[in-house]
């Protein structure tokens, strides 16, 4: 019998247990066991090997050889940056001339859009919108998924305390609570009615774990804190993506008390794959099986893969370490077949759930390309998340909104005409068009036909040269109002993006300053991925909305924000430090047995002798062109055992002349307990619209759930005792209280 043939039946018989009828009363399982058995230990170290593209690169491009051949012969099980239809089909077909067919996964960094580019995820953090956050990523799942695309690398759950840190960009701030509750949106967008429709991509959540703790705020720096803040504070959005059906998990580059996260069982087997049973697969980042070497933890790739596959890392991205190894391992009895035949069959089953082995090309369609990447209701959905996103951080005498009458109006800043610059970092770059993006000039005209704009740079970015300043003030002066455009360049924040002055960069501040000084009303908006520091504007300049970067649709959600055809009701998802020296800063800290309770009180107490204990900008912080009462508060029980519930009620009533939103946050302390407990910790919100004059009652439910904590042990318990409850505006605003006790 000749080989081509051979290879003809083989195809013949893979193909048939998903054709057949019989095979389709089989479960995914039987489907996965079926593959595995004709595999070669070979093609099964092949399943776990991804290779990026060679023209777009998420890290160092590691030059290989000819992957293309080894696509045919079955020696790679994932692709990532490779984007588009036509480019997907042509390394599937390559796929498809393998002895199994097994089709490869695609994989990209989708991480706020695809071609339509919503905020970055910290500044849809600040939206407190779950449902905006989910349409944002089901938008992006659509559009990505049409593109060929199965595989987003994304969420980012990260918990981040620091700044200083690049990546903050990427996920939800400093709250557990808060954190968790947008994994669970973004999860359910990207992944939508479930894996195997056309318009869902597989959700992966990252980096596994704790690697929003670096020291230092330095990325891929070590992380070194006790097991019960790690499961307390940083686990929980992790767990929550885990809940929601979240297909893959990405380990993290830094190492966990000593123990690189690529190479930690108890992150990957005991607490991911053991305690919380899941059935999806765990891809390392970007090399990180073979950074284990310079970390110190092995000698070479051989002991990297060796490392890696027993602590439960099934998929290499770019080491190369279980290309070369992991069948001379198995080989040589250092790693049991079993724990090989794990990983491929997690990735097989994604592989099938997707339905690649009915069809390989199912995504990719050029009309459905065509057609999501240009549909308007995306457009329509990115401007509103990204008006929902910008908060104002600061409204003196009402100087916001502005009067659409306004007949002369300055646009000045390094960020006004910029175009890319509005997508903020990891977006996805269409080649050479970049029509789509509306820039914040664009969206002021287009939102003022009738006005006179008018225009000055002023400086650049990080400039250190005044040269542009004498322009500026000369056309500041000829305008009714003064709108500033500052901040970052969109590659300032990010992975591998560490700042250790997180201050306004160049002499963007005194260009401010300049134009202050004028006399002309100023409103600054504030361009960046991170929380940065700009106490002076903060303290001389009359209105401040922090824009973060929003999208492709920048330019007209700052434009309705302006004019008020959006009424801010963003809240900040991090706390803003007055000056490095306050990093890291959070809301939810332990009292010391010296704790500082005002500025005032320094000496021999928690605190600075020479800066405040506060924050500029506490988390849960934002303004709205309206304003709220918080009033009748009242609580169904004054005592409650574990098994029971308390309802809280209270009535929030706009006292202003502007519809808006709020968001009202409730928060617990425990006071006494076996082991020191925060503050107070968020456990609840709701965002409310309400007309001018209207009152809602709103209602929340205190159960065991959210009374539970981790002690010493790492057990998740409850103990009895007294509980303030906290109502308010933001972290530090808090406008109701009361006590309850929980009892034997």
């Amino acid at each position: 019998m000749s080989k081509r043939l051979k290879a003809f039946l083989l195809f013949f018989f893979v193909i048939a247990q998903f054709t057949n009828c019989e095979a389709q009363k089989k479960t995914i399982d039987q489907k996965v066991d079926s593959v595995l058995k004709l595999m070669t230990l070979e093609e099964k170290a092949g399943q776990l090997n991804q290779y990026s593209g060679d023209w777009i690169s998420t890290g160092p491009i590691t030059n290989d050889g000819d992957k293309q051949n080894q696509i045919r012969k079955g020696q790679l099980g994932s692709m990532l940056n490779i984007m588009g239809v036509k480019h997907t089909r042509q390394l599937q077909a390559m796929a498809m001339e393998s002895r199994l067919r097994i089709p490869l996964l695609f994989g990209q960094d989708v991480i706020h859009g695809y071609k339509t580019t919503f905020p970055i995820p910290l500044a849809e953090a600040a939206s407190w919108d779950l449902n905006a956050i989910e349409l944002s990523a089901r938008i992006a799942a659509t559009e990505a998924s049409a593109a060929g695309i199965h595989w987003t690398f994304a969420p980012m759950v990260d918990i981040a305390r620091d700044p200083r840190w690049g990546r903050v960009m990427e996920g939800a701030g400093e709250d557990p609570y808060l954190g968790s509750l947008i994994a669970k949106a973004r999860v359910k967008g990207f992944q939508g009615k479930g894996l195997g429709n056309t318009d869902a991509v597989m959700a992966c959540a990252k980096h596994f774990a704790a690697y929003g703790a670096a020291v230092g705020g330095r990325d891929y720096n070590s992380v070194d804190m006790s097991l019960r803040q790690l499961h307390e504070f940083y686990l929980p959005p992790f767990r929550a993506a885990a809940e929601a059906g979240a297909a893959t998990f990405m380990n993290s580059f830094n190492d966990l008390n000593g123990i690189p996260a690529t190479g930690n069982s108890y992150l990957q087997r005991d607490i991911l794959k053991g305690q919380w049973k899941f059935k999806g697969f765990v891809v390392s980042d970007w090399g990180s099986i073979g950074e284990m070497i310079r970390h110190g933890f092995v000698k070479n790739n051989y002991e990297a893969a060796l490392s890696a596959i027993r602590a439960g890392s099934d998929m290499d991205m770019e080491s190369r370490s279980y290309k070369d190894y992991l069948t001379k391992l198995v080989k040589e009895g250092k790693v049991p077949a079993s724990l090989v035949d794990d990983a491929v069959k997690r990735i097989l089953r994604k592989k099938i759930e997707l339905g690649l082995f009915d069809d390989p090309y199912r995504f990719c369609n050029d009309e459905r390309e065509k057609g999501a990447l240009n549909n308007p209701e995306h457009v329509k959905a990115a401007r509103e998340v990204a008006a929902k996103s910008i908060v104002l951080l600061k409204n003196g005498n009402n100087l916001l909104p502005l009067s659409k009458n306004t007949k002369k109006i300055a646009f000045i800043g390094p960020l006004v005409k910029e175009v890319k610059q509005n997508l903020g970092f990891w977006s996805i770059e269409m080649p050479d068009d970049s029509s789509y993006i509306v820039s914040q000039w664009q969206g002021l005209v287009k939102k003022m036909r009738s006005a006179d704009l008018l225009y000055a740079r002023g400086c650049g970015i990080e400039d250190t040269s005044r040269d542009g300043f004498a322009e500026a003030v000369a056309v500041a002066q000829k305008a009714d109002v003064v709108i500033m455009s500052i901040g970052e360049r969109r590659d300032m924040s990010g992975e591998a993006k560490s700042r250790s002055n997180i201050h306004l960069p160049g002499v963007q501040e005194e260009l401010v300053k300049a134009i202050h000084a004028t006399g002309k009303p100023v409103v600054v908006l504030i361009n960046a991925g991170r929380p940065l520091i700009f106490d002076w504007i903060t303290d001389n300049v009359p209105a401040i909305l922090y824009t973060w970067w929003l999208g492709s649709e920048a330019g007209n959600a700052i434009a309705d924000v302006l004019f008020g055809d959006y009424n801010p009701s963003a809240k900040l998802p991090m706390s803003f430090p007055r000056t490095e020296g306050q990093i890291p800063i959070y809301y939810n800290y332990f009292n010391t047995g010296r704790p500082a309770t005002s500025d005032n009180d320094r000496f021999y107490r928690s605190a600075y002798i020479d800066l405040s204990i506060h924050p500029k900008y506490e988390f849960g912080y934002g303004l709205s062109y309206t304003t709220f009462q918080y009033s009748d508060l009242q609580l169904s029980k004054r005592k409650i055992r574990a098994r029971e519930k308390i309802e809280v009620t209270m009535k929030l009533t706009n006292t202003g002349k502007y519809a808006g939103e709020e968001v009202v946050q409730l928060y617990l302390r425990d006071r006494v307990a076996t082991v020191v407990r925060p503050v107070k910790e968020l456990k609840d919100f709701q965002k409310v619209k309400l007309q001018p004059g209207e009152s809602k009652n709103i209602r929340f439910i205190i159960d065991k759930e959210k009374l539970s904590f981790y002690n010493d042990k790492l057990q998740w318990i409850t103990e009895p005792g007294d509980f303030d409850l906290m109502i308010g505006s933001s972290s530090a605003d808090i406008r109701l209280k009361d006590v309850f006790e929980l009892v034997k």
